[in-house]
């Protein structure tokens, strides 16, 4: 399986959709889960 490159803009819609989930009560590694990221990426991200 090949890596996928995420664009800028997917990154900050990303780190977005996270925040949102987060706000609605589920947990940080939850929410990175349902985005499709390791929790290594979303905190390199961040």
């Amino acid at each position: 399986m090949g890596k996928k490159r995420h664009t800028a803009e997917e990154i900050v819609s990303k780190l977005r959709q996270v925040d949102v989930l987060t706000a609605q009560g589920r947990t940080v590694a939850e929410a990175i889960r349902q985005i499709g990221v390791t929790e290594v990426t979303y905190y390199r991200w961040r």
